[in-house]
């Protein structure tokens, strides 16, 4: 029997699924190909808390090369540029091109309208999240020793990720020995932050950046970023040193380039088996993925839920077996890293800020990726 092979582009949480469960449960006669930009994966859950300087970087990541060394899978380093559908073949701009029998793509997301301003030195786009907190450090170090008046911090985007940045950056520099003080200012079209979230969690959300000197700026959008501004769409100029780019998904460039139905703003078309509607043997998950019939948010637990019917749906389809539906939750467990030893905990009616919450977070975090990453042998 000829060997087929899976071919996985981008190792987010819902392709290192497929990778871990690789290891113990093989798919017979099959190869298990991955294919990323980069050596490593940064698990997104930890990354604000990393950022706070409550965690190590290497607690956050995946090594790739460790992870598919022990499923006994290939890991290729290149640059994707094209998708061959008549003769299934991924093509690349640094590498020779990898023939599929099942494809997934898990390439995730940009934060939109970043290509805009791209020429500030100042801008400092959250993704990709693998170099986020070294391009974040070089800035900082940059600017950080040399002006007068405090180092001006500015985050463009209301989001939630927007106001854990916010509060953990914060914690960050109070932690750090220096003399300069900062200011962390967040910006956002909406007229609220953490959309999404139910009121009452909004309202604390508000006082604990305001008990924090973080300031607001909301229902205006950034029109221009330079090396040491921004401008918003109401003609209002803010001096900055550092600007934090955290909007809303938006669908990287590489999406663009293989030829695939796409929703109206860029992400894959797939069905709720999770198949691209150009072609069954694609697969789309994560963020590079929408279901037309069910969208859902742009949100890593989406992705992480995915990860069973992804591993279900390789299988059956490469024997002919029956493919499962996915079917996102309207509602879901929330926690929020608030920077101080702390968390904000969302489900359904209530909301809690508390230690035990930032304490279930971690506990929580630290479960999932912990099978990702290579077991420490003893002495």
């Amino acid at each position: 029997m000829a060997t087929k092979n899976i071919v996985l582009l981008g190792i987010g949480h819902t392709n290192a699924h497929i990778v871990h469960q690789w290891i113990d449960d093989p798919i017979e006669d099959c190869t298990l190909t991955c294919v990323s930009r980069f050596p490593g994966a940064t698990y997104s859950g930890m990354l604000p808390g990393t950022l706070g300087w409550q965690f190590r970087q290497d607690q956050m990541r995946i090594d790739l090369a460790a992870l598919c060394d022990r499923a006994g899978a290939k890991l290729v380093l290149a640059e994707t540029n094209g998708l061959d559908l008549p003769t299934g073949k991924l093509h690349f701009a640094d590498h020779d091109s990898i023939a599929f029998d099942a494809l997934s793509i898990g390439v995730g997301s940009m934060p939109a309208g970043w290509e805009l301003h791209d020429s500030a030195k100042s801008l400092v786009p959250i993704k990709p999240m693998q170099t986020f907190l070294q391009r974040l450090e070089q800035r900082i170090d940059v600017v950080g020793d040399c002006g007068e008046g405090p180092l001006k911090v500015a985050i463009v985007g209301g989001g939630v990720a927007s106001v854990e940045i916010a509060l953990c950056l914060h914690q960050q520099f109070e932690k750090r020995e220096q003399s300069r003080k900062f200011s962390i200012a967040i910006f956002t079209s909406s007229d609220t932050v953490a959309g999404g979230m139910k009121p009452r969690s909004v309202r604390k959300i508000q006082r604990l950046l305001k008990s924090r000197n973080i300031s607001v700026t909301h229902g205006s959008p950034v029109t221009q970023v330079t090396d040491a501004s921004i401008t918003t769409e109401d003609g209002r100029r803010f001096d900055t040193d550092v600007v934090i780019w955290a909007t809303g998904a938006a669908a990287p460039k590489v999406l663009g380039k293989l030829s695939l139905q796409t929703d109206d703003r860029g992400f894959i078309a797939t069905s709720g088996t999770l198949q691209s509607l150009s072609d069954r043997r694609v697969f789309a998950v994560g963020d590079a993925g929408t279901i037309l019939q069910s969208p859902s948010p742009k949100a890593g637990v989406y992705a992480v839920r995915q990860c069973p019917i992804l591993w279900h749906n390789l299988r059956s389809f490469l024997s002919g077996g029956t493919m499962k539906t996915f079917q996102p939750q309207s509602d879901f467990l929330k926690l929020l890293n608030t920077g101080d030893g702390k968390a904000l905990l969302q489900y359904g009616p209530i909301t809690v800020h508390a230690r035990w919450c930032w304490h279930l977070k971690t506990w929580i975090d630290k479960r999932f990726i912990s099978e990702f990453q290579t077991p420490k042998l003893d002495g």
